[in-house]
């Protein structure tokens, strides 16, 4: 039985020019600085969010850890939207490595409620943390793939311009904002002092994110790679399938919206509530629904006791995209 995999676009494989290139990399020592295809990667990233430098990682998470480390100092308080993925899904890491306190805050679907961020930030007095990073998450994934919009991005700016604070985007999936919304990622990062993106989701590189800020914030971002074990060494045979994937895997995930469309309308949910490529399907037990799909060749995740996340990616095709629709559909009956 053929398996449709819609549990992340993460379980992408590499093209075969991704393959063709990491097979011909130009590799050196990139924790000496060596690695010439790695500062290819790093160089194009910086170009493309507009800013001055960029930092590869083998993860996401690890690279968001990094950011709110640089951003903050222990002791401090964190906003953070209520159902983040950096709050919510990777591993408590604003407690556990930045020693910071996370202030989550209500939003309309990723776009944070100003009133709450306001009334969110405090100062630093003898007995209270003080606010210095707000974080946000642009395209954003437990509220179905939703694109933040510019305004509201430029919103929290302004405060974080007015109270001396820092803004770090977690932008996982933020090409998939920009294909969306036609707005460039470089317009996007202008509302933040870094931004994190991922290679290996939509974009279909086997590993890695980008971390792109200013020249300082990145250095200092490099040396907390390197303490949390993110420091490695002829890693050009991976950054070559993220150049390729940031050169020619953009536009495509426009199929990957189309797909996440079709399969909502089939299943007579709204389809403007999941713009991009991520859908959400509420159920009465959704570990049991998960359980049924996948003995059907389905495989998709429960994210909560009622919600079940399906991704559409590269690597499922519109006819598999209809299977899965009429399965889902025979379940719930």
């Amino acid at each position: 039985m053929k398996v449709i995999d819609l549990r992340s676009d993460t379980v992408t494989k590499p093209t075969e020019k991704m393959r063709m290139a990491m097979f011909s990399a130009e590799v050196g020592d990139d924790v000496l600085g060596d690695d010439p295809t790695v500062k290819r990667l790093e160089n194009l990233a910086a170009e493309m969010f507009g800013k001055e430098a960029a930092l590869f990682f083998p993860s996401g998470s690890m690279a968001n850890a990094t950011a709110v480390k640089v951003h903050t100092n222990e002791g401090d308080e964190v906003i953070v939207e209520e159902k983040s993925h950096i709050y919510l899904m990777e591993m408590g890491h604003l407690a556990f490595i930045s020693r910071v306190i996370p202030r989550p805050v209500k939003s309309d679907r990723g776009n944070l409620d100003i009133d709450e961020v306001k009334k969110a930030i405090r100062f630093s007095r003898a007995y209270t943390p003080k606010t210095s990073l707000i974080c946000v998450e642009n395209t954003h994934n437990y509220w179905g793939g939703a694109v933040v919009s510019l305004e509201n991005l430029k919103e929290i700016w302004k405060i974080a311009e007015e109270y001396g604070l820092k803004v770090h985007m977690d932008g996982a999936r933020i090409f998939n904002a920009s294909v969306y919304s036609g707005i460039p990622v470089k317009e996007y990062a202008k509302y933040a002092h870094s931004v994190m993106f991922s290679l290996s989701k939509g974009l279909s590189a086997p590993i890695g994110s980008m971390l792109v800020g200013d020249e300082e914030f990145i250095e200092k971002a490099r040396r907390i790679r390197k303490l949390l074990g993110g420091g490695m060494r002829q890693v050009g045979v991976i950054a070559a399938a993220g150049i390729v994937a940031l050169t020619e895997m953009v536009e495509r995930l426009k199929e990957d919206h189309l797909k996440a469309r079709i399969f909502a309308e089939g299943l007579g949910l709204n389809p403007e509530l999941f713009p991009t490529n991520i859908v959400i399907l509420e159920v009465e037990n959704a570990q049991d629904f998960v359980n049924k799909l996948k003995e059907r060749g389905v495989l998709a995740l429960a994210i909560s006791p009622r919600e079940v996340r399906f991704v559409f990616h590269k690597d499922v095709n519109f006819e598999e995209v209809e299977i899965a629709k009429v399965i889902c559909k025979e379940i719930l009956r």
